[in-house]
């Protein structure tokens, strides 16, 4: 009989929150292509720094929690 680990839920978290993030900075390294908008604050790109954080942190949780492999 084989055991079976479980897959925990913050694996897929991590991927979500890392997929999110590569959109969200792959639309804002575009937008830099753009003519300035009219928004507050544009010009600190927000959109580039939150992919970016989201990239990371989902990264760090689909890594920690990685499921396949361990034994």
């Amino acid at each position: 009989m084989t055991s079976k680990t479980p897959i925990s839920v913050w694996f897929f978290t991590g991927a979500l929150v890392a997929f999110y993030g590569i959109v969200i900075l792959a639309y804002g390294l575009y937008a830099l292509t753009l003519p300035p908008s009219g928004r507050a604050l544009s010009e600190l790109h927000p959109d580039i720094w939150w992919g970016g954080v989201m990239l990371v942190i989902g990264g760090i949780y689909t890594i920690k929690f990685y499921p396949f492999g361990k034994k």
